[in-house]
Parts: C-alpha cells; sequence; structure tokens
C-alpha cells in the first residue's frame, strides 16, 4: 500500500479568499491593526494561535488569545455563507488516485479538526480520506507527528508515503518525516520557497501528480 497525504486550505481548497477576509474583519473587530494580505497568506497552514501570533507581533499571550477568539468567531460565522470551492482538477485527481486498490489518501491541516471535518462534508469527500489528522490531537506544522500518526492508520512505511502541500510547512513536515514532498504551485507560498524548502518536485496542475506521486514511491506509472 501507498500512502497520499494532503493539505487542505491552497492545496485541495481555494480558501484564499476567506481566510484573508476572515483575518481582516476579526483584527478590526478587536481593533487591531490588520496585517497585509502577503503577511496573512504567508501564515497558512500552522495552528491558528501560532498564526495569529505571527500576525500580531506585538501582542502578549493574553491579548493573542483575545484575537484568537475573534479570528474563530469570524472564521464560523463566513465559512457558513462563503463557498471555499475545490481547485480545478483537484476532484479528479482523488478519483484517480482512489481506483488504484493499492493506494490510501489522508488529509494533514492546520485547521481545527471540526473545521476540517466541516469543509471535507461541505465538497461531499470526506469518505474518501483514510484518516484526517490536524493539530487537535497532533502537534502542529512542521512537527512531522500528523504524517507519523496518518502512516501509523495506514500501516504504510516512510518509503510508500508522500505529502502534498502549498506550504514551506507542509515541505519541512514531510522531510521531518522521511517522506516524499511534492509542493503545489498554486497555494500560498512561492515555487522557489517551496524547493528551498524541500519539496522534491513541484506540479503546476493536478494532471502532474500521478507521475509525482509515483516516482517518489518507486511504482510504475501508468
Amino acid at each position: 500500500m501507498r500512502l497520499v497525504i494532503f493539505d487542505l486550505d491552497g492545496t485541495l481548497i481555494d480558501s484564499v479568499a476567506l481566510i484573508v477576509e476572515t483575518v481582516t474583519n476579526s483584527f478590526s473587530a478587536v481593533n487591531e491593526p490588520v496585517p497585509e494580505e502577503r503577511l496573512i497568506r504567508a501564515i497558512s497552514g500552522i495552528t491558528a494561535r501560532d498564526a495569529m501570533g505571527i500576525l500580531a507581533p506585538g501582542a502578549g499571550p493574553e491579548r493573542v488569545e483575545i484575537i484568537l477568539q475573534s479570528y474563530r468567531e469570524h472564521y464560523l460565522r463566513q465559512a457558513g455563507v462563503t463557498r471555499e470551492p475545490m481547485f480545478s482538477g483537484a476532484l479528479a485527481a482523488l478519483d484517480r488516485l482512489q481506483a488504484d486498490p493499492e493506494t490510501l489518501l489522508a488529509v494533514a491541516t492546520g485547521k481545527g479538526y471540526k473545521g476540517a471535518i466541516t469543509l471535507l462534508e461541505r465538497h461531499g469527500i470526506i469518505g474518501r480520506f483514510n484518516s484526517i489528522q490536524t493539530p487537535d490531537h497532533n502537534r502542529g506544522k512542521p512537527d512531522p507527528q500528523m504524517i507519523e500518526t496518518a502512516m501509523e492508520r495506514a500501516g504504510t512505511r516512510r518509503g510508500q508515503s508522500v505529502m502534498i502541500g502549498d506550504t514551506v510547512h507542509d515541505m519541512r513536515m514531510a522531510k521531518s518525516a522521511g517522506v516524499g514532498a511534492i509542493g503545489v504551485a498554486w497555494g500560498y507560498h512561492e515555487v522557489a520557497e517551496l524547493s528551498e524548502a524541500g519539496a522534491d518536485i513541484v506540479i503546476d496542475d493536478f494532471t502532474q501528480l500521478d507521475r509525482a506521486v509515483t516516482d517518489l514511491t518507486g511504482g510504475k506509472y501508468a
């Protein structure tokens, strides 16, 4: 068996507009200076608490908790009315991978478990994944624990597993776990950043995913 692990935001799901809107509104609501969009994009993939601390560098722990609570409230409110579409080709890529009986899929995301479940259910794809790993029950990216837990659940080894993500946090997590790292060029971080962080392959389109997965897991490309 081989295991293909996906990040969500910026990899499978186009969440840029929602994340930027949520951070903007949540910071404004608590009279905190609104970060630039480039800074908001850069924090994708890590835990919300860590992200709020980075986006409000002058805030102490208590202030960060206030900002975090505002972010969570605004995210839940806006997620109910803002559609987060899947990227073009993502669903077809999942179909192709699942057509192979020796391939399992998993998720490793910086989202909280409740948010991840809600998003996957909204798109009707939750049943496709062998496990869904979040910081609620693992250490956050770039710590390798989410990947290690996913491999344990799937019964796969390092050489049989790959991580697919759009941020340097995903690539560093994959390298720390000793698995293949596939970056995607359409997410939050630039191609050069992904390569510098350890990406083995960076793909420009989901049609390139099958070959990249096969190359890194040692199988034969059909």
